[in-house]
């Protein structure tokens, strides 16, 4: 017999897995540490990959003014500055990521245990219509 109840929480399960599935699924497969830690070596990646195409672009758009004035003590400065903002904007991006990424951990592994607890719940459900099966001599069940 269907049961009204048991049909909301499969439902419920189902839009569940359906919405946040995609979130928090993935991420239950970690520790905590290890999920920050390789999301956050993505970023830093992401974040080089990203400067160095804008410093490219960026040196292609000055090119003609740095070959007619091409001074050595010049070159070495802008290198320096231009490491020095490498460096403090990966700074910036490497802790943005890191607290962004802790927060979606966080938030994946709150909804594994509702995910968990209306599982266990369901469960709870189907326990009391179970019945055991008795054994004829013939060997069939009723």
């Amino acid at each position: 017999m269907l049961s009204e109840e048991k049909i909301k929480l499969m439902t419920s399960l189902a839009m569940f897995e359906k919405h946040e599935g995609k979130r928090i699924f993935p991420v239950n497969r970690y520790f905590k540490g290890d999920y920050i830690g390789s999301k956050v070596f993505q970023s830093f990646f992401n974040y080089t990959l990203s400067f160095v195409l804008c410093l490219f672009l960026w040196g292609l758009y000055y090119m003609e003014r740095w070959l007619s004035t091409m001074d050595v003590t010049r070159l070495t400065g802008a290198g320096i500055r231009i490491g020095i903002l490498y460096g403090i904007g990966l700074l910036v991006y490497l802790s943005i990521s890191f607290l962004i990424y802790r927060k979606r951990y966080e938030y994946a592994i709150r909804g594994g245990k509702v995910y968990l607890s209306k599982l266990k719940r369901l469960d709870k459900r189907y326990e009391g219509n179970t019945r055991p099966l008795k054994r004829t001599k013939g060997g069939r069940t009723s």
